[in-house]
């Protein structure tokens, strides 16, 4: 019997020390209370200015932006099972600090095609990598094809030392260091896209319209540059979707057989399937529309093998926390911060009243495919891009991706995302409740 339970629940030492964890976390938490200096622990880096002495405007986080680790002993007998095997490790947000093993040497620059207000931009900051900072610069091909590129001769030199790659064509995997983007949000889109495993560092200019993904000016870019390649920045981890798309081609096959009948030749008809797989790296979000039908979409969506509903509608929204802002905000969805390990299941107009946007776990697996009765064919897009039909038998299999996007902060997770929230899309902005004049104190 005591065998058993040390099966169950694992020796006591075991238990002991993750209640020693759970109390340790509780002091830590009662000296922040308190006051009490905490030894040991790194001091959260900034790209942005630091205040001057007695500013109140620096936010220094003293507890993590996570609870806790549960204590998973229940009474004095219950316990959860111990799964050796480990799903999903989540690391505190606070400590996410870039390093590098070695010096970077080499850096994608991704330009906002056919902008003429990025030349000059691309311009300077080509010059300052190359020319000061001595680095390896890839561009896209058809960014140098510009006209305004191509016929200015003092770029010329520098443009010469140029490594160039082709969409679709070139692997870029191990070649880059980190990426600088010049534009909007559409250009850390693209930038993910290029990689479909490892993604290195991102940093993103806000040269664009909207600019939420995109937290640095670009009036300082030789300082906030220098800083990340020192090593002096703070990440945020953006989790992606690994999509795979199973389509069923059916084709005939004609067979004529060396027979004659009175009718002429014996002709036979098969059927043969192939089975094609395409997969994806998504960022914000993946889109599954009734496309140009007038007819509600009908689609079934699976979690983890169970159908879970279907989706009568204009169609439904698998998005990202980091895609929560996009087009899943649009549609009513709740705003989710990046580092909240999740899966956002968002319908668009939806014909009922009660559909009610959710959210899953991050490690589940959907599977999107259309209903057997589904009067029409579906359309499915990934980051807005890639838009292709969806037919019957064809099926999208969607789960968290193990390689998220490693966005470079401005200042840290926290104050960047509520920045983003105000400046972009004016979160909660309302003129404010006059307060009571005396008189009216004394009325009420």
């Amino acid at each position: 019997m005591e065998r058993s339970q040390n099966m169950a629940c694992g020796k006591d030492k075991s238990v002991n020390a993750e209640e020693a964890l759970f109390f340790a976390a509780c002091d830590f938490e009662e000296d922040i209370s308190r006051g009490k200096p905490i030894r040991g622990r790194t001091k959260s880096r900034s790209l942005s200015a630091s205040p001057g002495p007695g500013s109140t405007k620096e936010f220094r986080r003293t507890r993590s932006m996570h609870g806790p680790c549960p204590v998973t002993t229940f009474g004095p007998k219950a316990c959860m099972l111990q799964n050796p095997k480990a799903i999903m490790h989540i690391q505190d947000p606070a400590s996410q600090l870039l390093t590098w093993n070695k010096p970077p040497k080499s850096v994608l620059v991704i330009k906002k095609v056919r902008d003429a207000s990025l030349l000059q931009p691309f311009k300077e900051l080509c010059v300052f990598l190359t020319e000061e900072k001595n680095m390896i610069v890839y561009v896209e091909k058809k960014v140098l094809e510009d006209p305004a590129i191509v016929n200015d001769e003092n770029f010329g030199p520098v443009k010469k030392k140029f490594c160039t790659f082709r969409e679709d064509f070139d692997d870029l995997s191990n070649r880059i260091d980190f990426i600088i983007c010049l534009g909007g949000d559409g250009t850390l889109l693209y930038a993910s896209s290029l990689f479909q495993d490892s993604v290195p560092p991102v940093m993103a200019f806000h040269l664009g319209s909207l600019g939420f993904l995109t937290p640095f000016s670009f009036d300082n870019f030789q300082n906030q540059v220098t800083q990340v390649i020192e090593g002096n920045a703070a990440l945020v981890l953006r989790s992606r979707l690994k999509v795979k798309v199973h389509k069923e081609h059916k084709e005939k096959m004609t067979i004529v057989q060396n027979g004659i009948e009175e009718n002429g030749l014996i002709v036979k008809q098969q059927e043969k399937e192939h089975v094609k797989q395409t997969k994806y790296q998504v960022l914000n979000e993946v889109v599954v529309d009734r496309g140009p039908s007038s007819y509600l979409s009908n689609v079934d969506v699976f979690l983890d093998g169970h159908l879970i509903t279907t989706v009568q509608g204009d169609g439904v929204i698998v998005s990202t926390p980091t895609g929560s802002t996009a087009y899943a905000a649009a549609a009513g969805a709740s705003m989710i911060h990046p580092n909240v390990p999740a899966i956002m299941i968002t319908p668009i107009c939806p014909h009922s009243l009660s559909f009610r946007p959710i959210v899953v776990p991050a490690g589940v697996e959907l599977k999107i495919m259309l209903s057997p009765d589904a009067r029409n064919t579906a359309w499915v897009s990934f980051d807005g891009r890639k838009r292709q039909e969806v037919c019957h038998g064809d099926s999208i299999s969607i789960t968290t991706s193990c390689y998220p996007v490693p966005s470079i902060c401005f200042r840290d997770p926290v104050n960047d995302w509520f920045d983003s929230l105000a400046e972009c899309l004016h979160w909660n902005v309302r003129k404010k409740q006059n307060h009571f004049t005396a008189d009216e104190e004394e009325e009420y």
